[in-house]
């Protein structure tokens, strides 16, 4: 019987030991760069908070992994009216929205979300927003709120929407974050329960993972969806996003086994992952742009002289070495050379000290100080930004400049800028939908308050995005766009830096992560051995 006991005891620990690798293999763990804002995609304006919520939510229509298509998703099948103003989605069936500790859906994804999340988005006085005051910046700024005439159930499992004029990147529109459908019957027990703000705090989508829990400035947990529609993107037990906002951090992290994937590190910390035989990295061209924005209702800077000057005085060749080490490529324009649309022929002003000297002093200019805004987080378009700043403070002193670098936490800092409060300040854009518009139109007038953190507003420029959008003749919304961006660098409300190379490290045992052209950190589909 001893002899007997003793055998089921080892081979009971033996199970027990083979057991853990496998419930440890389900679990993947990802080395994030920043701390979202919250949790509510509608709100949400920043790369590293739709991150987040990518996850957990879903839209009526998704790019394809890796890709810039446009596929169903929530909406299995829709038709466009010959008049091109409205659309109409048919539902897929048999959609399970996601269970926390106060509440369990008695019902599965409707038409009726899809109206709670646009209506709360559009009218200022629906009762949800009354009750959690918000701001939606993807909503206003790309003028789907100016544009959106109507949402409609036309019954369970179907949906319309009316615009109010033609728009052309509509669909590629409704694929984005901010476009991520929340559940009504979740929103009305908040609303209830006198708990709105917590939609922001405690999501409930339909996405492949459950949000579980987030340790503010730590960690983020999800857990699988094992009701999710499509069984292919779930091949994953656990998520576990782990904060890092330091590029070397996240590095020793992934070296150690301590993360299974990393963000894009800074150029520096890519020589030593590259050695390691244990880390495999995917590289592709950013689609993207790094800029410095100038506040243009600011005195001095509302002088056109001004803007040059500065712009001619920041050394790019310089910043393009130390900063993105060959992984970078200068900018001229807002877009990337990889959109349709991107105007070859626009070039930067040669960098010289004393042609910016003389713009300054043609303006009246002299002992100018101004701020200048560094961002607290690496993003894909800037690997290091306080660098940068450095080197932008060092070359405008050259024309008599004091540039005075000031930082912020990553939410209150882009919260700030929205506000105007920079007068210059480093910022970056990576393209959500593949449409020119989707780059233009963040110096629109719509998007100040937004993403215009150049407060700029130039009817010419204005009427081209918008005459742009109109029309879906490629051809003519190509010319349109590229005049857009020959008004862009005559006004220099930026200036632009570099288009950089998005190189992402993993383990690997991380199997088939795919790319993001637009940035986003998707684990749909991905496993791990």
């Amino acid at each position: 019987m001893r002899h007997t006991a003793l055998f089921s005891l080892l081979l009971a620990a033996s199970l027990a030991s083979l057991a853990l690798p496998a419930a440890a293999a389900g679990t993947l763990k990802y080395c994030s760069e920043g701390s979202p804002s919250g949790f509510d995609p509608n709100q949400l304006n920043a790369g590293t908070d739709f991150d987040a919520i990518w996850p957990v939510f879903n839209r009526l229509v998704e790019f394809e992994r890796g890709g810039t298509a446009v596929l169903p998703a929530l909406a299995e099948k829709w038709e466009i009216s010959p008049d091109g103003l409205i659309y109409t989605f048919h539902l897929r069936r048999g959609v399970k929205f996601h269970s926390n500790e106060s509440f369990k859906p008695s019902r599965d994804f409707n038409a009726d979300d899809v109206v709670f999340t646009f209506s709360r988005m559009d009218d200022k006085e629906h009762p949800y927003r009354k009750a959690y005051p918000s701001e939606f910046p993807f909503f206003n700024s790309m003028g789907m709120a100016a544009n959106l005439a109507k949402v409609e159930a036309v019954n369970p499992q179907t949906v319309r929407f009316t615009l109010k004029n033609v728009d052309a990147s509509f669909l590629a529109d409704l694929a984005m974050g901010f476009a991520s459908i929340h559940s009504a019957e979740y929103a009305d027990l908040l609303l209830k329960s006198g708990k709105p703000a917590q939609i922001a705090s405690a999501p409930i989508g339909t996405g492949p993972f459950v949000f579980k829990r987030y340790d503010k400035d730590a960690t983020i947990r999800y857990s699988a969806n094992k009701d999710y529609w499509n069984k292919a993107d779930v091949k994953l037990d656990n998520l576990i996003f782990t904060i890092s906002t330091d590029s070397a951090v996240r590095a020793q992290k992934l070296k150690a086994g301590e993360c299974d994937i990393a963000f894009p590190p800074k150029p520096a910390d890519l020589v030593a992952l590259k050695a390691d035989p244990a880390i495999v990295i995917q590289s592709r061209p950013g689609f993207n742009v790094g800029y410095v924005a100038y506040n243009v209702t600011k005195k001095p800077l509302d002088k056109l002289e001004v803007r040059q000057a500065l712009d001619m005085a920041i050394n790019k060749p310089a910043i393009l070495e130390a900063v993105y080490q060959g992984t970078g490529i200068a900018a001229s324009n807002p877009m990337p050379p990889a959109q349709w649309s991107y105007n070859p022929k626009l070039k930067d002003a040669a960098y010289s000290v004393d042609k910016a000297r003389a713009l300054l002093a043609k303006a009246g200019v002299k002992d100018l100080e101004i701020s200048l805004w560094a961002m607290p987080v690496q993003r894909p378009y800037n690997p290091n930004a306080k660098l940068m700043a450095e080197m932008i403070q060092a070359d405008w002193a050259k024309i008599g400049v004091k540039a005075n670098i000031t930082s912020y936490e990553w939410g209150e800092y882009l919260k700030r800028a929205k506000k105007g409060e920079a007068d210059t300040g480093m910022f970056g854009w990576t393209g959500d939908n593949g449409d020119p518009d989707n780059w233009l139109n963040i110096l629109s007038c719509d998007a100040i308050g937004s993403g215009n953190y150049a407060q700029w507003c130039d009817k010419a420029y204005e009427d081209l995005i918008v005459e742009g959008k109109r029309t879906t003749d490629a051809k003519k919304r190509t010319a349109l766009y590229m005049k857009a961006q020959e008004v862009f660098k005559q006004a220099m409300p930026w200036s632009t830096i570099a288009h950089s190379v998005v190189a992402v490290p993993m383990n690997k045992r991380v199997q088939d992560f795919k790319i993001s052209p637009f940035g986003r950190m998707s684990f749909s589909g991905v496993s791990i051995k």
